[in-house]
């Protein structure tokens, strides 16, 4: 690790930081959430165009590049009958900014990505919360009693 903080002028683990993932609703925003995560790279200023990442899956899904570690997505072949039909269709996928908000947002938080109803049935399976909560402690009633 020491050889790539001083190889690349950085601190810290390798894979330091949280590790964040979210559900996705899958017939609404698994395409949306594959565009945001392959224009990360450009997002931060690592290339100029998302086809000059060489991790990203841009190439196969838009570029039509083979990839032997990529197995389309049921979402993605549904774009079309024709490999160039789906390239198509993927890349003049329109995504507006409130989805890449609730992308951000999901994968800062660790929540879902999805409508109400697909957060409800999570949180059955689940037990628990899946929506962004309030931060810090729960605000303190006016009739709550506190102890001396």
């Amino acid at each position: 690790m020491q050889y790539v903080n001083r190889t690349y002028q950085r601190s810290g683990g390798l894979w330091q930081g949280r590790y964040k993932a979210s559900y996705i609703q899958s017939e609404r925003y698994l395409l949306a959430c594959m565009r945001y995560i392959e224009l990360n790279s450009m997002r931060a200023e690592m290339v100029t165009r998302p086809g000059e990442y060489r991790w990203s899956s841009y190439g196969a899904n838009v570029l039509g590049k083979e990839d032997k570690l990529l197995t389309p997505h049921g979402e993605y072949l549904a774009l079309g009958s024709t490999a160039a039909g789906r390239q198509e269709a993927y890349r003049n996928l329109f995504v507006n900014d409130s989805v890449w908000n609730l992308i951000r947002a999901a994968t800062q938080q660790g929540v879902i990505v999805g409508d109400s109803r697909f957060s409800e049935m999570i949180e059955k399976r689940l037990g628990r919360k899946v929506v962004p909560q309030p931060r810090g402690r729960p605000a303190q009633g006016k009739n709550s009693q506190t102890k001396p």
